[in-house]
């Protein structure tokens, strides 16, 4: 017998207009789905449509059904081995039978079909009943039609604390399950179970093989004041975001048809370009994407454009998604939107045409990231060409493919007047730590000194105990990792080891052992912290103590590299400069104290207050 995870990769990346396009050589695209005479009886007028957002063909004259292996199975006189061996020569994946006793049930079923229900029954609310019509009326607005809206089944959570609840215990469906689903929740003010998606359009985020393993939900109406815009399950024992992209079930087979994957941040996204005509469109689930996400997307292209937001967290994110792409051997490419603009705007305002117009003006990461440096005279100095080419490594770095890497170095070394030899011993001197690098010329400050030696002026770079308190803590409870994520990014941390080890929990929540891609002594150090035996104690206070102190230490750098280019910088660019050193300043003093040193200075004043005649 084949099993059951096999099969499904055969389905996932069985394109089915391809294969019975193969039998039925008059297939031709009608709107969104495709359309011939019918292969299994005599038809007249075609009434055999084939339907590959959803896997399946149906004959309206015969009433001929199926997904790709049924049709093989009818066509070929196969069984469902052979069919499913069949696909999966045709898509390149290798099929191997297992013997196996008896097929054991999938433990995690009931988990599946909860969220099954919940998708069900959120569909429902928005289209039966005046209570859905808000939802309706707000995809109207935003140019999303039924059809659209039915596709990716979208649905809409009403405005009750309880209404999924009891319809859920009305199919015996318990509250243990929906809470370890995330579709139930509770807090210290209720411990009594509740609904979690209230007032929202609800996302129902499936895997390629259409299993519903979360949610998304967008907040309507008034109440959108004081409350997230959006709210997303959380990870679950079949959900972990960092290994699921929105769309990505409805979008594979125009993947493989178009020769690339647009990649965008936000569920509107995905819809609106759907919506205008652009289907090879899949969106990240709230966090940055990962080694996981390149995996899947080069299942079915080498090529992907990242269409992020215009603003610098987009940038951001723009740069580290490519670094990710670029380590997994995936050619990324990068749009310019507007500023103010995002892929939902341009797709509502300008529709198919504007969108594609901005695709098609996606540029090689590299090529983006020496724009921005151009943009930013960061070729007109010494100083700033050094500063320019340590955002650039990163990059270099990050390819896999020689032939690129070779490219991107000859670029680099012809635009800064670096010797080409030297710049290959900087990418070689210090190889990326693992599958995914975060460089992005608008937010990365210059390679800090390794731990224990000097930086600029002599000043020895504080101890790093901050550092390991706060891996740890994230080694110990990853239900800070998502939080930390938020607060902290790589380059904040100077300690090499822990910033790998950073990155890679970041990715990876679930990790157990130090991945293979990770050096030996820093797998070492990881492997330490797993089994370190430290009690932390009171998770918030430490997480807060080592965040405000890793922060404070980043920009102390930062502040130093500032006052340092001061004094080599012209007239004309001193007032930036200072300016900079300013916003730096208020930004340190903001962080406040850590909770380790409040307590201190708690301490100290009520010694103090004790010492004093009125005391």
């Amino acid at each position: 017998m084949i099993p059951d995870d096999v099969v499904e990769e055969v389905r996932a990346r069985a394109d089915i207009v391809d294969i019975i396009g193969e039998f039925v050589p008059d297939l031709k695209k009608s709107g969104k789905d495709y359309k011939s005479k019918c292969p299994f009886h005599e038809d007249r007028t075609p009434s055999f449509y084939v339907v590959p957002s959803k896997g399946f063909y149906k004959c309206f004259g015969c009433d001929e059904s199926g997904d790709v292996f049924t049709f093989v199975r009818k066509k070929l006189g196969l069984d469902f081995v052979e069919a499913v061996k069949y696909v999966g020569g045709r898509s390149g994946v290798e099929v191997r039978e297992v013997s196996r006793a008896r097929q054991e049930e999938d433990p995690r079923r009931p988990l599946f079909e909860a969220n099954a229900f919940a998708r069900d029954f959120y569909t429902r609310q928005l289209w039966e009943g005046p209570q859905g019509k808000p939802a309706r009326d707000y995809l109207e607005r935003r140019g999303v039609d039924r059809e659209t809206a039915e596709r990716f089944e979208l649905g809409f959570a009403v405005d009750d604390w309880r209404v999924l609840r009891e319809a859920a215990a009305r199919h015996a469906i318990s509250d243990d399950l929906l809470l370890a689903v995330g579709l139930l929740t509770t807090s210290e003010k209720s411990p009594e179970p509740y609904d979690r998606f209230r007032n929202r359009l609800i996302f129902p985020i499936e895997t390629v093989s259409a299993r519903v393993v979360a949610f998304g939900g967008r907040i309507l109406g008034k109440e959108a004041k004081g409350a997230p815009k959006y709210l997303n399950s959380p990870e679950s024992e079949v959900y972990h975001k960092g290994q699921v992209l929105y769309g990505l079930g409805w979008a594979r087979h125009a993947i493989r048809r178009d020769e690339h994957a647009v990649v965008t941040e936000g569920y509107m996204d995905v819809v609106s370009a759907s919506s205008a005509g652009v289907e090879n469109v899949v969106a990240t689930l709230g966090t940055a994407l990962t080694r996981e996400h390149a995996l899947l997307l080069k299942k079915y292209t080498g090529r992907v454009v990242l269409l992020f937001d215009s603003d610098m967290a987009g940038m951001k994110a723009t740069f580290r998604a490519g670094d990710v792409l670029l380590a997994e051997g995936l050619q990324p490419t990068v749009v310019t939107l507007p500023p103010g603009e995002d892929p939902d705007t341009i797709a509502r305002s300008g529709g198919e045409a504007a969108l594609r117009e901005y695709l098609e003006g996606a540029v090689d990461l590299l090529d983006r990231k020496l724009q921005i440096l151009e943009e930013k005279e960061y070729f007109e100095s010494i100083n700033q060409t050094r500063q320019a080419v340590d955002r650039l490594l990163p990059t270099l770095r990050a390819a896999a493919d020689p032939t690129l890497r070779d490219i991107y170095i000859a670029k680099v070394a012809e635009r800064t007047g670096i010797r080409r030899e030297t710049l290959e011993e900087e990418v070689a001197a210090r190889p990326a730590p693992g599958p995914t690098r975060a460089a992005q010329p608008s937010g990365v400050h210059a390679r800090p000194p390794a731990p224990g030696r000097s930086g600029r002026g002599g000043r020895r770079l504080p101890e790093l105990g901050a550092e390991r308190q706060f891996v740890l803590l994230l080694a110990k409870d990853r239900t800070w990792i998502e939080r930390a994520a938020e607060r902290v990014g790589p380059e904040d941390l100077v300690d090499p080891a822990y910033r790998v080890i950073f990155q890679a929990l970041v990715e990876s929540p679930d990790l157990s052992h130090p991945p293979e891609w990770m050096d030996a002594p820093v797998a070492h150090r990881f492997e330490e912290l797993l089994a370190s035996d430290e009690e932390l104690g009171h998770g918030g206070r430490i997480f807060d103590d080592s965040v405000t102190r890793i922060l404070r230490m980043s920009l102390d750098r930062r502040i130093e590299d500032a006052e340092a280019r001061l004094v080599q910088v012209g007239e004309g660019d001193r007032q930036d400069l200072e300016e900079e050193i300013h916003h730096l300043r208020a930004e340190r003093q903001g962080l406040g104290r850590g909770w380790a040193e409040s307590t201190r200075w708690l301490q100290r004043q009520s010694n103090d207050s004790s010492d004093h005649p009125d005391g």
